[in-house]
């Protein structure tokens, strides 16, 4: 249910999901600058930012049915996939829950901007 008009969103459930991918991607981030190796995580790193920036944008243009919304999504999609795809190169814990949390939004994204 949105919060201002209390209208159940029909993107409700994507918006939910890229919060929280973008929360994972920031914590994510912050603990791979704490990691020994972090060098090699640059790659990394910089996508998990890219990443939490573009769920962030989607999920604001879905909460006001902006007209591009759904393109938005689409991209964003393909970058969480990316952001996958680094992310399952470490081992961490960190980096395997941000992956998972990636790849959910992602199939979510994509479910939405498939939408009528």
């Amino acid at each position: 249910m949105s919060i201002a008009t209390m209208t159940i969103s029909k993107y409700q459930t994507c918006i939910d999901e890229c919060n929280r991918c973008a929360q994972a991607c920031y914590e994510c981030f912050k603990a791979c600058l704490n990691e020994p190796d972090v060098t090699a995580r640059k790659n990394c790193i910089s996508i998990l930012v890219e990443c939490a920036r573009m769920c962030e944008m989607s999920s604001a243009l879905m909460s006001m049915d902006a007209q591009f919304a759904k393109d938005h999504c689409n991209l964003c999609a393909s970058i969480c996939d990316k952001c996958a795809q680094e992310c399952t190169m470490f081992k961490d814990d960190h980096c395997q829950k941000c992956a998972q949390e990636c790849r959910t939004c992602a199939d979510e994204c994509r479910r939405m901007a498939g939408m009528q």
